[in-house]
């Protein structure tokens, strides 16, 4: 069996009047039957729904309400997951202790589901035409061919060649989007010739043990001026302010969000090129584990560490590039050379000076090296044939 990489594509739907305003009824409907199914599961079952149970409770009335065999699944479906996905986060303490408000908050009421969030369609009730780029989509008001969609041809090749399993239908900001899974074949890792250490932090995005430093001055530039323009915005209180705020937020997020794939991108390019790994440290629970003071906590929570690294280790898959995660810790403080590890090494947050052996350089670089260090290691160790028994 062939392993590939899962990733999603989105092409934006251009219907014409008669034909968006059968899927914006179908897409508020089907939200609205979920909200349904999930108020029906709350009462009867908690948070533990099943498909089968509310399959048994909900699906006449969904078919009563227009819903054909397999959309009235897939709402079922959405609820549940939605419901498993929920306990699955209160279990690993994602919202907090047991008496925190916001897993109360989560906990003592039934799941809500937007007007315009994304329902699933499958190959029964979607199917693509790429020549023509149309796709013929089931509706309330019945089945709707011929139904124009727009992308990259970059986009529509992978969609060609790739695409499998469901898609997701969704509306944003007035427009309609599909979001569609495809299915990369993942090429054979190569033997790594060595390893890039890559060190992520708030003020320099990504510095890897090279010495390339990806900053991230201007982000945070743009992100201080963004969060002036929400204050401005939020004392206003009005309906269209708070529009507005949605609005930047979005726009805020797709830019952090552009800048991430532009580092993960040349950091996987050059380790492709130079046949090397990647090395990155294991910065789960950073949040929980580390104190700022508080005029700093905004600049942390906002800080995209998580996305860049997930980023960074899917290109790499998808490259045939070595990805491996370590230990972090002290690696700002310990000595790539002599090994010495002291709080006293890191005199400055951008300098490092080594008590023992004099080694001196930017602390970021020198994080990145011992990064480098440690991926090497473990990867010969993860990779380490099993002993053969006696």
């Amino acid at each position: 069996m062939v392993v590939g990489v899962k990733l999603v594509v989105q092409v934006r739907l251009t219907p014409d009047a008669v034909q968006v305003s059968a899927v914006d009824h179908t897409l508020h409907a089907a939200n609205e039957a979920a909200n349904w199914v999930s108020s029906v599961s709350f009462d009867r079952f908690g948070l533990k729904g099943s498909v089968r149970e509310l399959r048994k409770l909900c699906y006449g009335e969904l078919k009563a309400r227009g819903f054909g065999a397999q959309a009235a699944q897939h709402v079922i479906k959405r609820v549940a997951d939605a419901y498993a996905t929920l306990r699955a986060n209160i279990k690993a303490g994602n919202l907090g202790p047991e008496h925190s408000k916001r897993r109360r908050k989560a906990a003592l009421k039934p799941i809500a589901f937007r007007p315009d969030a994304a329902h699933t369609y499958d190959d029964r009730c979607l199917s693509w035409n790429y020549d023509a780029q149309t796709v013929s989509i089931w509706t309330l008001r019945g089945r709707l061919k011929n139904v124009r969609f727009a992308c990259s041809p970059g986009a529509l090749k992978q969609l060609a060649e790739h695409r499998s399993g469901e898609s997701d239908l969704l509306e944003r900001d007035g427009k309609l989007f599909l979001l569609a899974t495809i299915d990369v074949p993942e090429p054979e890792v190569l033997e790594p010739k060595g390893f890039i250490g890559v060190d992520r932090g708030i003020n320099n995005l990504a510095t890897t043990s090279d010495g390339d430093n990806y900053s991230g001055r201007r982000l945070g530039r743009y992100r201080r001026w963004q969060a002036r323009k929400r204050a401005e915005l939020q004392a206003r209180q009005t309906r269209s302010a708070k529009q507005l705020l949605k609005k930047r937020a979005r726009r805020e997020t797709r830019h952090a969000t552009h800048i991430n794939h532009k580092v993960s991108k040349t950091v996987v390019a050059v380790a492709q090129r130079t046949e090397r790994g990647i090395a990155l440290e294991d910065l789960r629970g950073i949040r929980e584990r580390v104190t700022v003071p508080r005029d700093q906590r905004a600049r942390q929570s906002s800080w995209p560490f998580h996305q860049l690294g997930a980023f960074i280790a899917y290109k790499a898959k998808r490259a045939g590039v070595p990805f491996i995660a370590v230990d972090p810790a002290y690696t700002s403080q310990r000595c790539p050379r002599c090994g010495h590890t002291e709080r006293a090494n890191r005199r400055t947050r951008d300098h490092f000076h080594c008590r023992r052996c004099g080694l001196a350089g930017p602390a970021d670089h020198v994080a990145g090296a011992n990064i480098a260090k440690r991926g090497a290691t473990a990867w010969v160790f993860v990779n380490m044939p099993d002993p053969v028994p006696a």
